[in-house]
């Protein structure tokens, strides 16, 4: 099944802004993440810390809501579902 996935600011420079995905029925958010950081070197840093857990401030929507607020990494992605992925930001 295909999703859309769309990267943000520094992401761009490892991977194109806005990508169509094929995955397998029943992948989750941590899956698919870790299949793009496999396909485009550079993005694992960027997302997972030294430990392989997801840096603190790195946010990921599926269809517009952050998955934190619903299964976390454990989140399905479903057929047609479009994942934004914003890396942290600064500023002041």
């Amino acid at each position: 099944m295909k999703v859309t996935v769309k990267v943000f600011a520094t992401l761009r420079r490892f991977m194109e802004k806005e990508s169509q995905v094929t995955i397998e029925s029943g992948t989750t958010a941590g899956e698919l993440l870790l299949m793009l950081t496999k396909e485009h070197p550079g993005l694992n840093n960027e997302l997972f810390d030294e430990t392989g857990v997801l840096r603190e401030y790195v946010n990921i929507l599926k269809n517009g809501r952050n998955i934190h607020f619903l299964n976390k990494l454990e989140t399905i992605i479903e057929e047609n579902d479009l994942i934004a992925i914003f890396p942290p930001s600064g500023g002041g």
